[in-house]
This record gives C-alpha cells, sequence and structure tokens, in this order.
C-alpha cells in the first residue's frame, strides 16, 4: 500500500509538472504570436518543451505565418510592379502623343505646302509609332493570361524568315545597313504559330536596328534537331546593357525612355519563344549583341 502510495504520489506530481509545462508554453506561444500580430517581423514561433505533438503544431503555425508573408511580398512586389507599369506606360504614350500635338500645330500654322508634306509625314510617322506601342502593350496584356492559348500549325520556318527579314528592307535602307545574312537553303518546318512567329523575328529585327548602328548578321541554320535563328548586332555602348534584364518587361539600355519603344519588345519574344516550346538566348561578345532562337525541328 505504501508503494502504491508513492508511485501515485510521484505520478500526480510529474503529471501536474508536465501540465504545468504545457501551460507555460501555452502562454508563451500566445505572447510570441501577439508579438508577430503587432510587429512586421520575420521571427517565427518557437517551443521550449520537449513535445513532439506541440512542436508540430508551432512548426504548422510557422508554415502558414510563412505563407502568409510570401503572399504579402507578392502582393507588395505586384502592387509595386502595377505603380511602374502605370508609370512606363504613360511616359511611352505621353511621349509620341506631346509631339503630335506640337506638329499638328505647326501644321496649322504653315502656309508653305512643302512645310505641310513635312509636318503630314512626321504626324504619320507618330501615329505609327503609338499604334506599334498600343499593339505592344495589347499582346504583354493577352501573354499575362495564363488561359490564353496559341494557335498550334506546321509553319515553314525558314519562309517566314525570308519574308520578315525582306519587309524590313525599307528600314535597312534610311539607316544605311546592308545586313550580312547566311539562310540555309533547305525546307525548315516547326510546330508553332505563324503570327506569333513573324512577332518573334519581327521583334528581334527591330531591336536589332534600333541599337546597330553599322553591322547586323542573321544566320538561320539547323543542328541535329533543332532549328536556329541568329541575330546580333554592333554595340556603339555595351556597357549600358544589363544582360541579365534584357528580357525583362519594360527593360531599356536607355534609361531616360526617350526613344518610342515600350521596353516590352524582347520580353514579349520570350515569353512567345516559350509558349511554343522554343528557347531564347542573349549573349553580348566582342561588343556584339546577339539573339539566338531555337526551335525543335518538325518532322515529316
Amino acid at each position: 500500500m505504501i508503494l502504491w502510495a508513492v508511485l501515485s504520489t510521484v505520478l500526480a506530481v510529474g503529471l501536474i509538472f508536465i501540465l504545468l509545462m504545457y501551460r507555460r508554453q501555452v502562454k508563451n506561444t500566445c505572447r510570441q504570436l501577439e508579438f508577430l500580430k503587432e510587429n512586421q517581423t520575420n521571427l517565427r514561433l518557437t517551443v521550449t518543451v520537449p513535445f513532439k505533438q506541440f512542436e508540430k503544431l508551432v512548426d504548422s503555425i510557422n508554415q502558414v505565418l510563412d505563407m502568409s508573408q510570401e503572399i504579402k511580398n507578392n502582393a507588395r512586389k505586384n502592387e509595386e510592379h502595377l505603380k511602374e507599369t502605370i508609370t512606363n506606360l504613360s511616359h511611352d504614350i505621353r511621349t509620341p502623343l506631346t509631339s503630335l500635338d506640337g506638329y499638328f500645330q505647326l501644321l496649322a500654322q504653315s502656309d508653305s505646302e512643302e512645310e505641310q508634306r513635312h509636318y503630314i509625314e512626321v504626324i504619320q510617322s507618330r501615329i505609327s509609332s503609338l499604334k506599334d506601342i498600343l499593339e505592344e502593350l495589347f499582346t504583354y496584356t493577352k501573354l499575362q493570361n495564363e488561359q490564353y492559348e496559341l494557335k498550334m500549325e506546321t509553319v515553314d520556318f525558314g519562309k517566314c524568315v525570308y519574308d520578315t527579314v525582306f519587309s524590313f528592307y525599307d528600314e535597312f535602307q534610311t539607316k544605311g545597313l546592308e545586313p550580312e545574312i547566311d539562310f540555309c537553303e533547305e525546307n525548315i518546318l516547326i510546330e508553332g504559330n505563324t503570327e506569333a512567329i513573324r512577332r518573334i523575328l519581327q521583334n528581334i529585327i527591330k531591336n536589332a536596328l534600333v541599337h546597330g548602328s553599322q553591322k547586323i548578321r542573321m544566320k538561320l541554320f539547323s543542328e541535329k534537331n533543332d532549328i536556329i535563328f541568329l541575330c546580333e548586332n554592333d554595340l556603339e555602348n555595351p556597357g549600358d546593357i544589363d544582360i541579365k534584364k534584357i528580357f525583362s518587361k519594360f527593360y531599356k539600355a536607355d534609361t531616360a525612355r526617350t526613344s518610342n519603344t515600350t521596353g516590352l519588345g524582347l520580353s514579349i519574344t520570350k515569353s512567345l519563344v516559350e509558349r511554343m516550346d522554343g528557347t531564347i538566348i542573349a549573349e553580348i561578345e566582342n561588343d556584339m549583341f546577339l539573339i539566338r532562337v531555337m526551335f525543335f525541328r518538325k518532322k515529316l
């Protein structure tokens, strides 16, 4: 009886001790939660009692806190991105509109037919630039929708390249550039979307025209199961380009954003290439900026 009484007493004391430890940990956890609620911090709950079930509970709470923090961080990034987007778009659209307003005033004030023709040509050019900007914004918006899908088909990639390059003949002439072209003559087919491929090629060539001053080279060839299109141009100031940001939305080497572009062209290009399971790479080597686009060749 005495032994039983002693054991009962020890057991009771042990249970009371465990209960007190649990109670102390619960109070400590409540204090930690109150602190986390009132303060912006990355601290997480800690456990001082060696009870696995309580440790699992605290781990679960910490996971919820991590998820909540991630949601807040993403929301903040999205808000910052939205503000940046609005700022950039306001500038990129306002610039050609301001220019248009000025030339319309000059047109209205001029009595010279020669001057009027010149102003009309400039106005048409500015309207064309504005249309290009709005088209890029429209494409960018579509690509932000994860449910947006390209209609895939068999595409004669070689023909798309030839036709697109030839469509820039006047632009090359105006800038006094004669691109070096090395295109294979074999039949090249890929699985893709014709309009998307044209947009990809147009954006790459436009970028070369904007930044290239004396030299543009383009090459089309096959390598095993890949079809590769290369476009490279010389750079006056290669140090001004951050190659890591080249495909980022709204990135411009011209930080003052004086050119009539949105900085969306190469970002859109990358999205379209990847939507068709292709790969795009940008590099700078020997003061030459190079873009390489690769698609899987479709087997007949």
